[in-house]
């Protein structure tokens, strides 16, 4: 009866073989029917059964690892994959980089390029992005490290992968970067040096010289600016208080207005280019008064001490209309008391002068001098004076100076008063001023002040 369909009682055919809708397997050899009982076999070639308790799926063989040429390596490999190189004769595992050697120092990195990042940068705390591509050579790096040069503080960076990011630059200088890599194995050699990129950041804030009140409810701000941080500045920025009125200027001296009088001021300003703006420097506190009733102001006052062979006020502010100075002078011996700009003695000073109540007093230039003077032939008669030197600043003409001076010795021969007016014959703005005896040291109590004048 093999192979043939037969009939049971109640007409029930049984066919041979049986097929799946009636529970067999429709095979007819053993061979068939195993493999029509198995999960699909398509796709599944060099694998094994596996179940978990209640499904059956086809796996992978366990095995140690595939050996083969460079060319041979898998195709979709699993990070962790082991593989025996034969062209190199080398363990590799792969990683998400790629293969690598096992149990060996990294290879240097190659590429390196760093990026300016100024944006925001405080000054001397410029930051730069340095990307690098790892080496696909020798071991599995786990840390990279950048070196710059000039050194910095920390002098190294490290981080796990590129780009990474310096930090401590200074502004305006020129860094070079170079990389290597580690591994539990050992450190590569450094990648060649990248190209040179200047560091950035915002400007160095300004340095306030001067703030004085001035004309038109305004104060005169004089400032000198400090480093561009790498990039040029485009404005300054100065801020009252009270009131927080804010403006804006290229250069210095700035006349800040709309101040109210006799009120007190103090002011901040900053400088802004195209990473950001500086860190602000307050002036003092000055009071907004009207230079009409107090148009003087005392930039340098000196009183001896011990004796002196000069007096020197250096760093004249340029913000006034003239100067002024006044002297009280006592000269260890006989002698004159002489008179110098800018400390120049090589220009020529003359004046006119007139002298009465004394045949001994004289006062201004012979036409052709180097020093304007006062002539004391006493011993140590006080010679006392007012020195005005009008358009000091003026860098267009000659300076023309004025002067009364005098000494009184309670009616002696020496008691004189002098008048004198003439020029500076040098067109250069006046920024010091000298006092010193002739041949001889003032005395204690010598004193000299200088005023700026509305």
């Amino acid at each position: 009866m093999a192979n043939k369909d037969f009939k049971v009682k109640n007409g029930i055919d049984i066919q041979a073989p049986l097929p799946v809708s009636m529970g067999g397997t429709g095979q007819t050899t053993t061979g068939n029917t195993l493999n029509a009982l198995l999960p699909s076999q398509a796709g599944n070639s060099s694998k094994v059964l596996s179940t978990d308790g209640t499904n059956t799926t086809w796996v992978a063989q366990a095995v140690a690892y595939q050996r083969g040429g460079t060319a041979s390596r898998p195709a979709s490999p699993t990070a962790g994959d082991l593989y025996y190189n034969t062209d190199t004769n080398i363990f590799e595992q792969y990683t998400s980089s790629g293969w690598f050697a096992i149990a060996a120092a990294p290879g240097s990195p190659t590429g390196v390029t760093a990026t300016n990042q100024g944006s925001g940068r405080a000054f001397n705390n410029g930051q730069a992005s340095v990307a690098f591509t790892p080496a696909t050579s020798g071991g599995a790096p786990s840390t990279f490290t950048i070196t710059p040069t000039p050194t910095t503080s920390p002098a190294t960076f490290t981080g796990s992968a590129s780009p990474i990011t310096v930090t401590g630059l200074a502004s305006s200088t020129q860094y070079t970067y170079t990389a290597t890599a580690t591994s539990p194995y050992g450190t590569s050699a450094a990648s060649s040096a990248s190209a040179g990129v200047t560091a950035t950041t915002v400007p160095q804030a300004p340095t306030i010289d001067s703030v004085v009140s001035n004309e038109g409810n305004s104060a005169i701000i004089t400032f000198t600016a400090g480093a561009t941080g790498g990039a040029a500045i485009s404005q300054y920025t100065i801020t009252s208080s009270p009131s927080t009125t804010t403006q804006t200027t290229s250069s210095s001296p700035y006349t800040f207005t709309g101040l109210t009088l006799n009120t007190f001021y103090t002011f901040t300003i900053t400088a802004t280019n195209s990473n950001g703006t500086s860190a602000g420097t307050t002036s003092s506190s000055v009071e907004i008064v009207n230079p009409a009733v107090e148009s003087m102001i005392p930039l340098f006052s000196t009183v001896l001490t011990a004796s002196a062979s000069s007096i020197t006020f250096s760093n004249i502010p340029s913000t006034y209309n003239h100067l002024q100075i006044r002297f009280s002078t006592t000269n260890a011996a006989t002698g004159g008391t002489f008179f110098r700009l800018n400390n120049d003695s090589s220009s020529i000073y003359s004046s006119h002068y007139l002298y009465a109540n004394g045949s001994n007093m004289q006062a201004g230039a012979y036409g052709a001098s180097s020093e304007m003077y006062v002539s004391n032939h006493g011993t140590t008669t006080p010679t006392v004076g007012i020195i005005d030197i009008l358009d000091y600043a003026n860098t267009n003409k000659f300076k023309t100076t004025r002067a009364l001076a005098g000494n009184d010795t309670n009616g002696g021969n020496n008691s004189a008063l002098a008048l004198w007016s003439g020029n500076y014959r040098n067109n250069a703005a006046v920024n010091s001023f000298t006092i010193f005896p002739s041949g001889t040291n003032f005395s204690e109590h010598t004193s000299v002040s200088l005023y700026g004048m509305f």
